[in-house]
């Protein structure tokens, strides 16, 4: 039982720190945009698309160049303004060709976004995949602070209990080489 107890130990650990190395490589390597089969994952600040996706979850959206073959229904990410993306569901299409605009609204807010959307400021649309509450640590994960306890307090607890394994090993041999001793 001991044993099964420790081989499930550094295989946690093991998974953890491989988890968290692929989550922080990934973020930086991708400049804080986490992507994942040609996805882009992108995580839900507010509670505005409730109870769709919940605040904290990330969700995935399908990246467009073009954005203005969308219909009513459809949930799409936009840009609002210069650094804030914000994902809404499309209650009406104005305008036709390249000349295309939406009226987006949050499924849990009361009424329609202010503004409407420009086709051109169209990121991509949400393709019904959400993991609740993980954009937290993605979050957290893109921070200095995160990426260097999400990689280090895995990497030394994998650490602490090599040197546990090892010196436990010695303190066998040792006992061993006594009971041999004593024999003799």
């Amino acid at each position: 039982m001991k044993n099964v107890l420790c081989t499930l130990m550094t295989f946690l650990l093991y998974a953890i720190l491989i988890f968290m190395v692929v989550i922080v490589a990934v973020s930086k390597i991708s400049g804080g945009e986490s992507t994942f089969m040609g996805y882009q994952l992108k995580t839900v600040l507010s509670g505005s698309m409730e109870p769709t996706f919940q605040t904290g979850s990330i969700v995935a959206i399908e990246p467009t160049e073009e954005g203005t073959h969308y219909e009513e229904g459809d949930v799409i990410t936009f840009m609002r303004e210069e650094g804030v993306l914000v994902t809404h569901r499309i209650i009406e299409v104005k305008g036709a060709g390249e000349n295309i605009s939406y009226i987006t609204k949050g499924d849990n807010n009361d009424g329609a976004d202010l503004e409407p959307v420009l086709a051109a400021n169209v990121v991509g649309e949400y393709v019904d995949f959400t993991i609740p509450y993980i954009g937290y640590v993605m979050d957290f994960a893109n921070s200095k602070l995160g990426s260097l306890l999400l990689l280090v307090v895995p990497g030394v607890g994998l650490f602490g209990y090599g040197c546990l394994s090892i010196w436990r090993e010695i303190s066998k041999l040792e006992d061993t080489k006594e009971k041999e001793s004593a024999k003799a």
